[in-house]
C-alpha cells in the first residue's frame, strides 16, 4: 500500500469538498481507512509544498507522482471520484 500527499489549503472550499468526500467514501468503504495520508496545508509547510509540481489544491501525490490536481471547474461529484481513484490507487500498490 503506497503513503498518499495531499496538499491543500485550510480556507479552500475545493479542499474542503474533498475532505467531505474522503468522510463519504470511508464510511462507504472502510478499507480505505488503511491508506495512509500526509496532509500537508501549502502556506504552513512552503517547504514540503514549494518543491512539488502543482498550481491548484487539492493535489495528490503517490511519491513523487501526481495522481489529481484539483481545478477551479470540478464540482462536488468530481472531487469525491478523484479521491475515490487515488485511495484505489494507493491501495494496489
Amino acid at each position: 500500500m503506497q503513503q498518499l500527499t495531499i496538499l491543500y489549503r485550510e480556507r479552500c472550499p475545493y479542499c474542503a469538498a474533498f475532505r467531505r468526500g474522503l468522510s463519504e467514501l470511508v464510511k462507504e468503504n472502510p478499507a480505505y481507512l488503511a491508506v495512509p495520508l500526509t496532509w500537508i496545508e501549502e502556506t504552513e509547510r512552503p517547504d514540503l509544498a514549494d518543491p512539488l509540481d502543482y498550481w491548484y489544491v487539492p493535489t495528490v501525490f503517490a511519491g513523487q507522482k501526481k495522481l489529481f490536481e484539483a481545478s477551479p471547474a470540478d464540482t462536488y461529484p468530481t472531487l469525491k471520484e478523484a479521491c475515490r481513484a487515488a485511495l484505489e490507487a494507493a491501495m494496489r500498490a
